[in-house]
């Protein structure tokens, strides 16, 4: 929790910046342009897993896990620096964005060697820290600003970091010794699998849309007239009310199966974008936030673990961080193109068409994946 809270929570607060920015320090700059920086932060966040799930497997965890921990932390240190969009690319948006990405990618692999049986509770507490930290940054963010300002803030952000990612550090171990299974860096093999190869298909095409609405939201409330003071606490709104789509997703996923929990729920998430553009009030955007956090961090809570199961457990860190690595794609393109369209056309309607689309297609694929799935475990009986 401490490690999702300090990366994923971290990320996940990017829509408070996001408003900020453009309100403030990079005014000049388009909303597609800013939310550049967002949009890296969250493919970097799994675009390292290729690399970083290799050298998990082959033994090298607590090296790499505290010398990330100390990017995170000096990055943020430096964002309270920044002035002008390229800093905040650099710093924001690589930086921590590849910081964050060495330290939750092995997070998964852990929890392989641990558990079995109850592997999706476990993975359910674990993206709640993500969901605390999504609630509490944004807030501290928004008060702090006024009271001390954006340098100190971020400062004040750093610190919170150094104790979050130490007592990740401190407590985070593998179970498993080393094992260098053969393939190489990049097991190509892998993609003979049908499930694994639809799964990565839907996981990529799913994130083109899926963090839409968390980058937009706030913007969105302060375009229908809401106030700028109460328009940055929707991004906390969003990521308070995941945490309990997280851990429900994770109480019911050890009964019924991930793929089970992960196809309704996020295709209720992609019900809701359809929705967002179309919540006119404050009261309709508060519940129409609400149930997205809760749709959607069902599925982010769960999105490792059929992986899983596609594989053995010596070899999770490489599957796994192939994995990541495709859906970073998506989670980089998806809200500049979002941003794009905004622009282009004035409003949100389109791009709650485009993303809820793009979330709805990954859930087609989902479907075909538990068929390819089932259909392999009826052939073996």
């Amino acid at each position: 929790m401490c490690n999702t809270f300090s990366t994923f929570g971290y990320v996940n607060s990017w829509g408070i910046f996001q408003g900020y920015y453009q309100q403030t320090i990079l005014a000049d700059s388009s909303p597609s342009s800013i939310a550049w920086i967002g949009s890296i932060q969250y493919s970097l966040i799994f675009l390292p897993g290729l690399l970083v799930g290799r050298l998990f497997d082959l033994g090298y965890f607590r090296s790499i896990f505290l010398i990330s921990s100390a990017i995170v932390v000096a990055s943020t240190f430096l964002v309270a620096q920044c002035t002008q969009y390229w800093h905040f690319l650099l710093c924001q948006g690589f930086a921590v964005g590849i910081g964050c990405g060495f330290i939750f990618g092995p997070t998964t692999a852990v929890i392989a060697h641990w558990f079995k049986k109850r592997r999706g509770l476990a993975m359910g507490v674990i993206a709640m820290g993500s969901s605390i930290g999504g609630t509490v940054l944004p807030i501290a963010v928004k008060n702090l600003i006024p009271l001390v300002g954006f340098p100190w803030t971020m400062r004040i952000i750093g610190f919170i970091l150094i104790f979050t990612l130490g007592m990740a550090n401190i407590l985070l171990k593998r179970r498993l010794p080393p094992k260098n299974m053969p393939g190489g860096l990049f097991n190509l093999k892998a993609f003979k699998s049908a499930p694994y190869s639809v799964y990565c298909a839907s996981a990529f095409i799913t994130f083109l849309g899926v963090y839409t609405v968390l980058t937009y939201v706030d913007v969105s409330a302060t375009s229908l007239g809401i106030s700028a003071d109460f328009s940055f606490y929707f991004v906390a709104i969003a990521n308070a009310s995941s945490l309990f789509g997280r851990w429900t997703a994770g109480m019911i996923a050890d009964r019924s199966g991930p793929m089970n929990v992960m196809i309704p729920f996020t295709a209720v998430a992609g019900i809701l974008t359809y929705a967002w553009p179309f919540a006119r009030s404050q009261a309709s955007l508060i519940v129409v936030t609400v149930l997205y956090g809760f749709a959607s961090g069902a599925y982010v809570s769960l999105i490792s673990n059929p992986m899983m199961d596609l594989g053995e457990t010596g070899d999770v860190g490489r599957r796994v961080g192939m994995f990541m690595s495709i859906l970073a794609i998506g989670a980089l393109a998806g809200p500049p193109i979002s941003g794009a369209i905004n622009t282009a056309t004035g409003g949100f309607n389109a791009v709650g068409y485009y993303a809820g689309s793009t979330v709805l297609l990954g859930v087609g694929l989902m479907c075909l994946t538990r068929h390819l799935v089932l259909r392999r475990l009826v052939g073996k009986f």
